[in-house]
């Protein structure tokens, strides 16, 4: 899952991934509010990646975090 400050940058790293990884399947765009906030400035965005039948490599790994620290955001682990 990567975790992204705002729409824009997830839409941005939603097309990246497509480029990157065009086998993968389609990753889900979710809005995570923060919790307390009904303001949409407060929500982050979350992409819900499944990983390749054979799992992640390393490369891949660091392929997504790149992707993510380039829009500000971050690769978490189930």
């Amino acid at each position: 899952m990567l975790v992204l400050p705002d729409r824009d940058a997830a839409e941005e790293v939603l097309e990246e991934l497509a480029t990157r990884f065009p086998d993968l399947d389609d990753p889900e765009l979710v809005r995570d509010a923060l919790a307390g906030e009904d303001d949409a400035e407060d929500a982050q965005w979350l992409l819900v990646v499944e990983a390749p039948e054979d799992g992640w490599t390393e490369a891949q790994l660091a392929e997504l975090d790149a992707v993510a620290r380039a829009q500000e955001g971050w690769r978490e682990e189930d």
